[in-house]
């Protein structure tokens, strides 16, 4: 069973930056993909960016030229460097973890942006 810690979220001002993390307790690349979602309040949790084994990516459209998804294999980490944060941004933020049908996520980051 693995375990995905994420870390990094915070308080930021709107226009700032964070970078997310997300350690895995064993390869990512044993992984179909590895993603992060966000969950606003009152909001149903959402895919914000997905990295596949290829090293293939996605966004939602929301963070696409803001948001950068990247991973450090050696390290069994994969991040997302935010950008150009916007009040909308706020929520918790979530890592997940795909092997077939079998999901896994972390327990989540707070990531707050204010006006």
């Amino acid at each position: 069973q693995v375990q995905l810690v994420e870390s990094g979220g915070g308080l930021v001002q709107a226009g700032g930056s964070l970078r997310l993390s997300c350690a895995a307790s064993k390869s990512i690349l044993s992984f179909n993909h590895m993603a992060w979602f966000r969950q606003a309040p009152g909001k149903q949790r959402e895919l914000v960016a997905i990295i596949r084994t290829s090293g293939s990516t996605n966004y939602a459209d929301s963070v696409k030229g803001r948001f950068t998804i990247s991973r450090d294999n050696a390290k069994n980490t994969v991040y997302l460097q935010m950008a150009s944060l916007k009040p909308e941004d706020t929520a918790v933020y979530f890592c997940q973890a795909r092997l077939l049908e079998l999901t896994t996520w972390g327990q989540g980051t707070q990531v707050t942006v204010s006006s």
